[in-house]
């Protein structure tokens, strides 16, 4: 029960640091981080969290690093709900400590709440096969570094720094594209206060980033097939 736990806190951080960065930070006047700020605190979430939690629960933070790694061989089939499950009340919990900060600013309007986004809700309005295909890519990148850097024959102490900068560099390339999901229960959170198409639309972050994930756990398999 313990490592369920510290996936529901290590996914309400990513929600809430990442996330709480866009809506709160991004466009702030004057001050604001813009989207490279936005992709540096997704980062600093999985590089913060890889240190605090990875030793209790591997610091998945996403179901599809769970369902990733249950294809790369390193987790067991039992195991997969528990923590997608964690994983998505972890993230409804961020997002609802960020809607409460939010909307405590006068005027506040929820708009897209950091959602994941195509066609019209894009940030840069690219299209449902675009967005698929960029999200499929960076979810697949981003378990292959995963993966990699959690291997037993990989520089220790390092997975986490491998790891948030990779997430770091997929924020600076798909940003523009989806608002960078390559998270199930991230792009859920978010959606659920943003609602309408918003809603409708994460299907897409849910088949996506799953997709990719399980090419990349085969992948890897094949590729180093030692499991530790």
């Amino acid at each position: 029960m313990k490592k369920y736990v510290a996936e529901f806190f290590g996914t309400s951080w990513l929600v809430l640091g990442g996330c709480g960065s866009a809506v709160l930070a991004a466009g702030y006047p004057s001050l604001g981080i813009g989207f490279v700020g936005v992709s540096i605190a997704f980062g600093l979430t999985v590089l913060t969290m890889a240190y605090a939690i990875g030793h209790i629960s591997g610091c998945h933070l996403n179901p599809a690093v769970t369902v990733g790694l249950w294809a790369g061989g390193r987790l067991e089939s039992k195991e997969i709900f528990p923590y997608i499950i964690s994983q998505v009340l972890g993230g409804l919990f961020g997002a609802s400590i960020l809607y409460a900060i939010a909307s405590g600013k006068p005027g506040f309007e929820i708009g897209g709440f950091a959602s994941n986004g195509f066609g019209s809700l894009s940030p840069d309005g690219y299209s449902m096969t675009a967005v698929l295909i960029c999200e499929i890519v960076m979810t697949f990148m981003f378990l292959l570094i995963i993966l990699g850097a959690t291997h037993s024959k990989a520089p220790k102490g390092f997975a986490g720094i491998a790891i948030g900068l990779g997430l770091t560099l997929i924020h600076l390339i798909s940003i523009p594209v989806s608002n960078t999901s390559v998270n199930p229960a991230r792009s859920t959170s978010q959606a659920i206060f943003a609602g309408g198409d918003y809603l409708g639309q994460v299907w897409l972050f849910w088949v996506a980033p799953i997709i990719g994930a399980l090419i990349a756990g085969f992948v890897y398999k094949y590729l180093s097939p030692e499991t530790e």
